[in-house]
């Protein structure tokens, strides 16, 4: 109290009135919209347009360098997010694509192509129920789109089915196949092969062995050979049962989303 040198010419709420009025001013500043200058509009448009010959030419990492690149230069641009979004779904980055259509429409809520994408990329990661409402929107703005149609009759499928014990991945119909009487009895004369009985008891004495000593475990040999023997087994069955497999492609198929008019670039 005695020393004057330590004296301050404002009050704490004053010192705290001034420093929240600058915080305020600053935050203004950082949150309004950053204008490009035509030049960078121009450049931004270029990369946009290198990265959508990449897309073309399978280059998908070398794409999304180049569309970050446009989003540096012209953050406000939702097509070069949405191109990108789907060059990191080819990548298999559902995640990165997720949000990237996010940020497109955020800048354009009509973008129907933005919504289309965001299904698709949800329908990788298994989230059927969140990509039929994309799909749904993405119809709404534009209804005569036939992929989104698709997209979102496979999503809703997918969406009312129930997992089960026997089922593989997209719902594949695995018990159904093990209950087909020609894939049982092919299967059945494969198992009854000599040449793979040997190669199966092998490889199981094999690994019982490789616990006590090493370097005992199955040759690559017998590897290939169990591997050649089941090729000529698909091989068998596309020869006896060529209406089974075009049954089982044609299911695959009908649980596959299609991104046929998503990779036009814009």
């Amino acid at each position: 109290m005695e020393d004057q040198g330590l004296a301050v010419s404002q009050t704490l709420p004053e010192i705290f009135e001034a420093v929240a009025g600058k915080e305020l001013e600053h935050s203004r500043t950082n949150s309004e919209p950053i204008t490009p200058s035509e030049d960078d509009v121009a450049e931004a448009e270029r990369l946009k347009t290198e990265g959508n010959d990449q897309m073309k030419a399978e280059n998908f990492e070398a794409a999304v360098s180049f569309y970050g690149k446009a989003i540096e230069l012209n953050p406000s641009n939702a097509v070069y997010f949405c191109n990108r979004a789907a060059a990191y779904s080819k990548l298999g980055n559902y995640a990165g694509a997720v949000r990237d259509c996010e940020r497109a429409i955020g800048i354009d809520p009509n973008y129907s192509k933005a919504y289309g994408r965001m299904g698709l990329a949800l329908s990788s990661l298994n989230k059927h129920t969140e990509a039929v409402v994309y799909y749904k929107k993405a119809l709404e703005l534009d209804p005569d789109n036939e992929t989104y149609k698709s997209n979102l009759k496979i999503a809703e499928q997918k969406m009312k089915e129930t997992p089960s014990p026997t089922g593989g991945p997209g719902g594949f119909d695995l018990a159904g196949l093990l209950n087909n009487p020609g894939f049982m009895s092919m299967a059945s004369n494969l198992m009854n092969n000599p040449q793979v009985q040997q190669l199966m008891s092998g490889m199981i004495s094999g690994g019982h062995n490789a616990m006590g000593a090493a370097g005992s475990s199955p040759s690559t040999n017998d590897l290939a050979s169990l591997i050649q023997a089941g090729q000529q087994f698909a091989q068998q069955m596309q020869q006896q049962n060529p209406e089974l497999i075009e049954q089982l492609r044609s299911q695959i198929r009908s649980r596959t989303p299609s991104a046929s008019n998503e990779e036009q670039q814009e």
